[in-house]
């Protein structure tokens, strides 16, 4: 499968912010919930640290493979 540029600069970007916004949330949980508040968020963080991970490494293959005939 082949990808644009364009496609593939998005899902960098997205994979990105979604790294830079989920780790932001976990430092920012305050203090003085119950055990299953963070539990929940931990889970959350990690899976959404992973689907960025994931779109960024999708993201620079699409970046480094060559086409070898022209994307439209």
């Amino acid at each position: 499968m082949q990808m644009s540029r364009k496609i593939a600069g998005f899902l960098i970007v997205v994979a990105v912010f979604m790294i830079f916004e989920w780790i932001n949330l976990g430092f920012n949980l305050a203090d003085g919930h119950p055990t299953a508040f963070y539990v929940v968020h931990g889970i959350l963080i990690g899976v959404n640290i992973l689907l960025g991970i994931a779109l960024g490494v999708i993201g620079l293959r699409g970046l480094t493979q060559r086409p070898k005939s022209p994307v439209v």
